[in-house]
């Protein structure tokens, strides 16, 4: 259990700063493009695609390292563990998507309920950085600027 607690930490603090560091990036470069401002809200939009496909990727090596390297459960049916069934459940997770067809055992379900939080949470930062990228690229008559 202490393994799995500590990459739940690892991970939440992991992927706090990715995101933080994603979207400063897209705050710093963001005034100094030279598009239009609909162009600019694509580019937020993938810059955080970017960095949530990074957490989802960091999770998923997480699970599949946890499961492989230390034993700390499996993912799904027995035998071997292929890393893509492990991104899948992360990118499943992280959205809170939640199909079930994958399930995690032994510890590494403490780190899938973890992810769906961290998830949550990450997701909604997003979309209140989007949020407040709208409101600063277009006016009050509802056009751009």
């Amino acid at each position: 259990m202490g393994i799995a607690i500590a990459a739940c930490a690892f991970l939440l603090i992991a992927t706090t700063v990715i995101h933080y560091e994603v979207l400063r990036l897209m705050t710093t470069l963001l005034p100094a493009l030279r598009i239009p401002p609909r162009m600019r809200l694509v580019f937020v939009i993938v810059g955080a695609f970017g960095a949530h496909f990074l957490e989802i990727l960091l999770y998923g090596a997480a699970y599949y390292l946890l499961a492989t390297r230390f034993g700390v459960g499996q993912m799904g049916a027995p035998g071997p563990l292929p890393f893509t069934r492990c991104l899948y459940f992360s990118a499943e997770t992280y959205t809170t998507l939640g199909y079930g067809d994958v399930l995690p055992h032994g510890d590494l379900r403490l780190l899938a309920g973890m992810q769906a939080l961290n998830g949550m949470l990450l997701i909604g930062w997003t979309a209140s950085y989007t949020y407040l990228s709208m409101e600063r690229l277009w006016d009050d008559r509802g056009g751009q600027r």
